[in-house]
């Protein structure tokens, strides 16, 4: 939280007053009684550079033609860091029936579309501005988001070698978190929102995040994932070696025990490639297995 309270008062004078709606691992999230405004407040993890990130992308965002948030105040304060947004209409996407699964799907691929464009002159990286501290590979940037322990494990050499090859896409602009709570339908109008993720870096790299959310969330869900049929799958971009990452980072960020039962192999079997359909019964039988041993969402 603001440890200062003459701040969170100065906050409310302008946007608030607030009610606290959510509360996860790195934030903390208000909205205004009045249903105008959203005060996020940052915590953990590097919460002014987050703050940053997300506030660059939001602006970035805008002129790029999508329809985001507006930012109407931010700042820092100690150890923690805020940001008020514009609270937007509309109704989060859902997975829970097939045909929600391809409505959202087609807004994914119209979005990617118009976010995904080649932004050449700029080096892979955390946020869309670069920062002197960047990797210069998409290899780099995917794997430095791992924490430092992962560099112990037996699969941590042939993830960095499989990973290679994606070091000649282009670079563009990511959201870095297409989860579909993420995406406000708000009749013929899409807006995208949560960019503290955001990132510069291959496209697959976003295609990854939204084929493991909807994997796992159908998973932990209602609808069963073998319900999906192929030609839904196979819109889905695949890098398998990509999608093994995904699902190391969300093993890397839940209990510290985790991240230790990947099967040995597994990397590999990923990496195969051109085989869509058998990427998907692969990751959706891994996540189901970790559920089985007890990994939370």
């Amino acid at each position: 939280m603001l440890n200062s309270p003459a701040v969170l008062r100065a906050i409310e004078s302008r946007h608030g007053p607030f009610r606290r709606t959510s509360v996860k691992r790195y934030s903390r999230v208000f909205q205004a009684l009045d249903g105008r405004s959203l005060l996020k407040i940052y915590v953990g993890i590097d919460p002014a550079g987050r703050r940053r990130r997300e506030v660059e992308a939001i602006r970035g965002g805008g002129r790029q033609g999508l329809s985001v948030p507006t930012v109407l105040g931010t700042g820092t304060e100690s150890d923690s860091a805020w940001t008020v947004f514009q609270m937007l209409p509309g109704r989060p996407c859902a997975i829970e029936t097939l045909p929600a699964v391809r409505e959202y799907l087609d807004r994914i691929l119209a979005l990617s579309d118009q976010l995904h464009r080649p932004a050449p002159g700029i080096a892979p990286g955390s946020g869309w501005v670069p920062h002197h501290r960047d990797p210069f590979t998409h290899r780099g940037f995917l794997l430095r988001q791992l924490s430092p322990r992962c560099r112990l494990l037996p699969w941590w050499a042939d993830l960095a070698e499989l990973l290679a090859p994606i070091d000649s896409h282009p670079v563009v602009r990511l959201h870095g978190d297409l989860k579909p709570e993420h995406l406000l339908v708000d009749g013929d109008r899409l807006h995208v929102v949560d960019w503290e993720a955001s990132g510069r870096g291959p496209a697959v790299a976003d295609h990854a995040d939204v084929a493991f959310h909807l994997a796992r969330d159908l998973i932990y869900g209602r609808l069963p994932h073998w319900q999906l049929p192929e030609d839904v799958i196979r819109r889905l971009v695949l890098s398998g070696s990509v999608l093994a990452w995904r699902l190391l980072l969300w093993l890397d960020r839940r209990r510290q025990e985790d991240i230790t039962l990947v099967p040995p192999g597994l990397i590999h079997r990923f990496a195969t490639p051109n085989r869509p359909i058998a990427t998907w019964v692969l990751l959706a039988q891994t996540i189901s297995s970790l559920r089985a041993r007890g990994v939370p969402r």
